[in-house]
C-alpha cells in the first residue's frame, strides 16, 4: 500500500511539473511573439504561428486560416498602418499547459495606410483588448482577439 501511494504521489508530482513547464513554454512563446510585433518584424512575428494557425479578430468576424493569411492580412496590415506600434500585456496572464489569456494595450500613430482604400489618418490611437492563445507543439495554433472596435474607429475618425 505504501509503495502504491508513493508511486501515485510521484506520478502526480511529475504530471504537475510537466504542466508547469508547458505553461512556462506558452508564456515564453507569447512573450517572443509580442516582442517581434514590438520590433515591427512581420516575418519574425509570423514565425511563432503554426502553419495551419487560425487568427480570429472578433471585430472582423472571419478568421484568417493559416500562417500566411495571418501574416499578410493581420500582422503586416497592423505593422504597416501603425509602424511605431507598441503591444503590451496589462494584466497578469492566465496560463495553462496549452494556452494563455491576457489583457493588453495597443498604441501608436496611424501613419501608414490600412489598405489602398483606407489611407493613413496620422492620428494617435490607443485601445485595450484581450487575447486567447492556444499553443500546440511550440507554435501558436489559435489566436482570438477581442477589443473595442468602436473606440478604435472613433480615434481614427472613421
Amino acid at each position: 500500500m505504501r509503495n502504491t501511494l508513493r508511486s501515485f504521489g510521484f506520478i502526480l508530482l511529475s504530471t504537475l511539473a510537466c504542466m508547469a513547464h508547458a505553461a512556462d513554454d506558452a508564456k515564453a512563446i507569447v512573450d517572443g511573439y509580442m516582442a517581434a510585433w514590438n520590433a515591427h518584424d512581420v516575418d519574425k512575428a509570423a514565425s511563432f504561428l503554426a502553419e495551419d494557425a487560425e487568427f480570429f479578430d472578433a471585430t472582423v468576424g472571419t478568421p484568417q486560416q493559416g500562417r500566411a493569411a495571418a501574416r499578410d492580412n493581420v500582422i503586416k496590415v497592423f505593422i504597416t498602418a501603425v509602424p511605431n506600434l507598441t503591444w503590451k500585456m496589462t494584466s497578469e496572464p492566465i496560463v495553462s499547459a496549452d494556452g494563455i489569456a491576457f489583457q493588453w494595450e495597443f498604441a501608436g500613430t496611424n501613419s501608414g495606410a490600412w489598405s489602398a482604400e483606407t489611407p493613413a489618418t496620422h492620428k494617435p490611437l490607443k485601445f485595450e483588448g484581450v487575447s486567447f492563445i492556444r499553443v500546440k507543439n511550440g507554435k501558436i495554433a489559435y489566436q482570438g482577439d477581442y477589443y473595442d472596435a468602436l473606440g478604435f474607429n472613433k480615434q481614427l475618425g472613421w
